[in-house]
């Protein structure tokens, strides 16, 4: 739509089925990768995408005429997809259903892109879960303890 300027900056959370650690160190980078070149093809902005074994941080810039559920549906979608055609893996890989999502303010980029850059060193002293219900808690989310990123198995 002509003359519709934004900025919605956008941070996403979302794990690996049953958390479970599949993404290995050797692929990683290529799946953040395919991950970030996924969420352009939304025509939104990639700043950085980043995790570790179990789980994925996203900051985007989202374009108004997209939803959030629609962009991340589309590349959990097909970053699935790619993997379990790639070699990468003797068995089936899903991500678990949902996502978090927070926003933040353009002045705040920098500081968002340094937490989800230092996610590996940042996991040594926190774990997801905890991670997790922090920044719901710190956004004031409601959120059911049934649905959370637990281990289902």
């Amino acid at each position: 739509m002509a003359n519709t300027y934004s900025s919605i900056i956008i941070q996403t959370v979302f794990a690996v089925k049953y958390r479970n650690a599949m993404i290995q160190q050797e692929w990683k980078n290529e799946l953040l990768s395919v991950i970030g070149n996924l969420i352009n093809e939304t025509e939104c902005k990639t700043f950085i995408v980043n995790g570790v074994s179990d789980h994925i941080h996203c900051l985007i810039g989202l374009k108004p005429k997209h939803s959030i559920s629609t962009v991340m549906q589309s590349v959990k979608a097909k970053s699935s997809k790619w993997l379990n055609e790639s070699d990468y893996l003797n068995c089936r890989f899903e991500w678990q259903d949902g996502f978090g999502a927070f926003s933040y303010s353009y002045g705040q980029i920098d500081k968002v892109y340094n937490y989800i850059k230092n996610q590996e060193s940042h996991h040594q002293k926190i774990s997801f879960l905890d991670e997790y219900e922090k920044l719901l808690n710190k956004y004031n989310v409601d959120f059911d303890d049934r649905y959370i990123f637990k281990n289902l198995q």
